[in-house]
């Protein structure tokens, strides 16, 4: 009997774990190990995924890969229960004059700068303990993979330290780009320290990554989060043991509730500066098969692991498992390869296991030991009980779909008709008033006409009609962050995965195209969580269809002037237009440069979460800071270069007819480009080369170039202005979001971008030009 056969609240023992390759060693590293128990919690609206709860947690896998794994079933184990006569005394760890003799050790000079690494699995709080560490404002969500990149402070009163927020991982043999940027992070940067963040409430699939960073040798102190959510549930943590079986101080804390920081803080600062290394890096089994072949190889690979500064219990294990970035490092000659090899193949046969299984299944035993000994499990939590209650609707057969569309509708109705357009009006008004006070008072001073249109119609119209449009995008910020911070962005790759596959991409690339919305730039630094580079590749391209937050006021401006009553209806459907176009894109793609089949499906979902409203306005305040630089550096730097070129012909004389400057000349050039589409005027060429600086600055320099009395009306006629709203919706995006593009894929790409997007966004704009006509 294989996984995919079991039914709907059946548990199981898994037999064998099928497959091969990264895959099924991430399989192993999940927790899905032979003897391991799993229970099926639900299949996804479309049948596949499906949903597992295993080792105290819930995550997905396709039903394709679910038949590779063979099961057995059986009941429920019975939970352990501990029965403790007395505790044991603090092991002392970490903390100066109880178990070390500072006399006798060396601690670094005051000079020497400690570098910490911050690792721990994804959604177990790990930015929200950076940023409690630090202080920074790095925005926290609730779905796998948030962090994408590296980020570094310094920890608040010790200034001579740095720390780095690493991106979530579940093991050290990476499944996907941001997995690998953890471990090289670790292996190559070689930080003074490690803080292991651990989610308490669900210790054994936290613990396995534990086991791993231990076997690196480097001073550790390790924070269990949550754990008020696991007191509040009646669980329970003895510390001191588990210090004790760890050999590293382990220290309770709640991130959150900003709970155990500072004696975080302490210990780690003390075993790093006095470079105490974990007491233990061994959790094999004297007289096993495993510690038999971890201990041969050890002394096989030591010379070799010393000069490539590995560590060389580390890197045994890494050769055991079959890594072979590890083992191409060694530099190992043939004959050390052939003799390792025997070594292995012994293992497995007395252990009746695979390489790799038997090192996830050593791993988890230890796990299972340490758990039974320090931990009181406790009944369903709230959160959890909560989750189900609620995945009962927005995961349920019939309505998940019918409750996205109406969440999505329910945001865009919220952004362009009620709140973002009424504090819109208001910023209007405001921005309206500034820029009369100001002209009122320069004509009263008798500044020079030239000046006072270069203050009036260049920075204040320019600017400021961009700014008046803060508020929608605040608003639609505001709503993806509070989706992504309660969990439902996780449920969304759930619920479309099979619907996607169909396009060539899996669930997860749902979300970095749902970031996408709100701008492209994190949208394509999000597809790091893609552990497939063809899907890496083929969601970063098509990310920037999703019509990201700076092309609102575009939409705004056009849909106001020509479309009037229908205005929001117009915009809400330049969003599906642009999904609708990337779905076709997706298709062509999938049988011509991406050929094959999407990346499995295996992601973990996490519980329901109120949306933290400290996060959500650290993210506004970012994104308002963001814009706003981008209003007075690119966008004021451009509003000033399109108003004196507006200004002044060849010649740099004052123009009184604006078709006689230096910018009617050279948008003159590329405007038969798009007089087929019906917006061949020379002002909206000029405005659509100025968006590839920044989106918004499409509609700033409309406002720049149109003199006084006229309107945007005046240049074009309806049947233009739709396909000009569906070119700017398609075209591409603007410089960051290309250099974002170039960074993750390279240059090659990144002008496959511009170009791909350039030609779909004129052959689209002509086909609506065409249909209106009609």
């Amino acid at each position: 009997m294989n996984l995919s056969e079991l039914k709907i609240g059946e548990t199981c023992r898994i037999k064998v774990v099928g497959g091969d390759g990264a895959l099924r060693q991430h399989f192993l590293d999940m927790g899905l190990i032979p003897g391991a128990e799993a229970t099926l919690v639900k299949f996804a609206p479309m049948g596949d995924p499906m949903e597992l709860l295993i080792h105290g947690y819930e995550f997905t896998l396709r039903l394709e890969d679910a038949r590779h794994i063979e099961i057995e079933k059986c009941e429920p184990s019975e939970q352990n229960v501990i029965e403790r006569k007395k505790r044991i005394p603090h092991p002392g760890l970490g903390e100066g004059g109880r178990f070390h003799d500072k006399k006798k050790e060396h601690p670094l000079p005051d000079t020497k700068l400690l570098s910490f690494a911050l690792v721990g699995n994804q959604n177990c709080g790990k930015t929200t303990l950076f940023n409690r560490l630090t202080g920074s404002n790095q925005h926290v969500g609730n779905f796998p993979g948030v962090t994408v990149d590296r980020k570094d402070g310094v920890i608040k009163g010790y200034k001579n330290t740095l720390i780095t927020d690493l991106p979530g991982i579940y093991s050290m043999s990476p499944y996907s780009s941001e997995e690998l940027v953890t471990r090289e992070f670790i292996l190559k940067e070689k930080p003074a320290g490690i803080i292991n963040i651990v989610d308490a409430s669900n210790m054994e699939r936290n613990l396995y990554l534990t086991m791993q960073l231990l076997e690196l040798n480097i001073p550790m102190v390790v924070a269990l989060n949550m754990m008020d959510e696991v007191r509040e549930n009646g669980g329970a943590v003895y510390i001191n043991e588990m210090e004790q079986l760890l050999g590293i101080p382990v220290i309770p804390i709640s991130a959150a509730k900003n709970e155990g920081i500072n004696e975080l803080i302490e210990h780690a600062i003390h075993v790093t500066k006095y470079a105490e290394k974990p007491e233990r890096k061994d959790f094999c089994e004297d007289r096993e098969p495993v510690h038999r072949c971890l201990h041969a190889i050890m002394h096989l690979i030591e010379d070799h692991a010393k000069e490539k500064s590995i560590p060389v219990r580390f890197a045994a294990s890494k050769v055991v498992e079959g890594d072979e970035k590890i083992i191409h490092s060694l530099e190992l000659d043939n004959n050390e390869k052939e003799m390792m090899e025997h070594i292995v193949l012994q293992m497995e046969k007395e252990c009746g296991l695979d390489r790799a299984a038997a090192m996830a299944d050593m791993r988890f035993k230890f796990i299972k030991k340490v758990c039974d000994e320090t931990v009181v499990k406790s009944k369903e939590s709230i959160a959890h009980a909560r989750s189900r209650k609620i995945d009962k609707i927005l995961t349920g057969k019939f309505t998940a779909i019918p409750s996205f569309i109406l969440i999505m509708g329910l945001v865009f109705f919220l952004t362009f008709n009620v709140i973002g357009a009424k504090l819109q009006d208001l910023m209007s008004m405001g921005i309206d008033a500034l820029t009369n006070a100001v002209s009122n008072a320069m004509n009263s001073a008798s500044v020079n006409t030239v000046l006072q249109s270069l203050i009036v119609d260049g920075i204040c119209k320019g600017v400021g009609s961009v700014l008046s449009f803060i508020p929608v995008i605040l608003v639609l910020f505001m709503f993806l962050s509070l989706l992504e911070d309660s969990g439902y962005m996780a449920r969304v790759a759930f619920v479309m995965d099979k619907l996607l596959r169909r396009i060539g991409l899996s669930g997860r690339s749902i979300v970095p195209m749902l970031i996408g919305f709100g701008c492209t730039v994190p949208g394509v630094m999000a597809s790091r969580t893609l552990s497939s580079e063809r899907d890496r590749k083929m969601t970063i391209l098509l990310t920037p269809f999703m019509s990201c937050s700076a092309k609102l006021p575009i939409y705004a401006f056009l849909a106001s002037a020509f479309f009037k009553e229908k205005a929001a209806l117009v915009m809400v459907l330049m969003y599906f237009g642009g999904i609708l176009v990337g779905i076709l894109t997706a298709h062509i793609l999938k049988g011509t440069l991406f050929k094959g089949n999407p990346v499995p499906f295996v992601m973990e979902l996490p519980n329901y979460r109120m949306p933290g409203i400290k996060n959500v306005m650290q993210l506004l305040w970012e994104k308002t800071k963001d814009f706003l630089q981008r209003a007075f550096t690119v966008i004021f730097i451009a509003s000033m270069v399109i108003w004196m070129l507006q200004t002044f012909d060849f010649y740099f004389n004052v123009v009184s007819n604006p078709e006689d400057s230096m910018l009617a000349g050279i948008a003159g050039v590329i405007s038969p480009v798009f007089a087929p589409l019906g917006f061949g005027n020379w002002r909206i060429s000029t405005a659509l080369l100025t968006g590839f600086l920044a989106k918004e600055s499409v509609v700033s320099t409309l406002s720049v170039l149109l003199p006084s009395g006229m309107v945007i009306t005046d240049i074009i006629s309806v049947t233009g202005a739709l396909p000009l709203m569906v070119f700017c919706l398609l075209y591409t995006p603007c410089i960051a979001a290309i250099a974002a593009i170039r960074r993750e894929l390279g240059r090659k790409w990144a002008v496959m971008v511009v170009v791909m997007q350039c030609v779909i966004a004129w052959i689209a704009a002509f086909i609506v030009r065409l249909i209106m006509l009609i």
